[in-house]
């Protein structure tokens, strides 16, 4: 089997990030069905493909919330975490998949095979075991090179994007929640300004929360 992984959300100061997995036979078949590079699909086919893919093919999500991603940043770096979280989600498809397997990944370090290696180092204290994998691809960009981290890529933007919509009918919206969104930094500040406190479903640790927190208690003790 091929199995490729990818991951939603990773940057963003605002909602969670999502990591999934996707197995299958034969690659070609997810380029028969037009899968691709979630960011060059519309919303609205990413999501008819995510119910074919994951109606298809054996598939694993992990959702990780933003208070979630800062508790562990207490005790891991982002790669750290990303590892375990690809590790996991490997080991939840390799469950009903027998056979040896191919992995496929979208590398999240600046060093595309250390990250793989990190990944089966995770793996195998999980398994306790060596995994049962045949070949082993990490690179930057795998999203627009192997269908199978494509389709991976799909099934965890339509869930992040899911999240995002849910926060928004709680808090109001706020953009896409990433720190280069202007509408993002400008519901921030806003919501801070009027509650004095950080809005559900914020990163706490980010550097961008940081600035603006700083920012805010400096105009505070200017108006004094």
């Amino acid at each position: 089997m091929h199995i490729g992984v990818d991951e939603a959300g990773r940057g963003p100061v605002m909602g969670p990030m999502v990591v999934a997995a996707v197995a299958v036979h034969d690659q070609g078949e997810l380029e028969s069905l037009g899968v691709r590079d979630s960011k060059k699909l519309t919303p609205q086919r990413r999501e008819e493909l995510s119910e074919i893919i994951k109606r298809r093919y054996p598939h694993s999500v992990l959702v990780v919330e933003a208070e979630e991603i800062d508790d562990l940043r207490a005790v891991m770096t982002m790669n750290r975490l990303e590892t375990k979280l690809f590790a996991k989600v490997i080991q939840m498809v390799m469950e009903g998949v027998e056979g040896e397997h191919e992995l496929y990944l979208d590398a999240a370090d600046t060093v595309e095979g250390r990250f793989g290696e990190m990944v089966v180092e995770e793996l195998t204290k999980m398994l306790w075991r060596k995994p049962p994998l045949k070949n082993v691809v990490a690179e930057h960009g795998a999203d627009n090179r192997y269908p199978v981290v494509s389709a991976a890529s799909i099934i965890a933007k339509v869930e992040r994007d899911r999240r995002i919509k849910i926060l928004a009918e709680k808090i109001g919206d706020f953009g896409s929640g990433y720190p280069s969104d202007k509408r993002t930094i400008r519901f921030l500040k806003e919501y801070y300004e009027k509650h004095g406190v950080l809005p559900p479903g914020v990163r706490r640790t980010w550097r961008t929360i940081r600035h603006l927190i700083k920012e805010r208690s400096q105009s505070t003790l200017e108006g004094f």
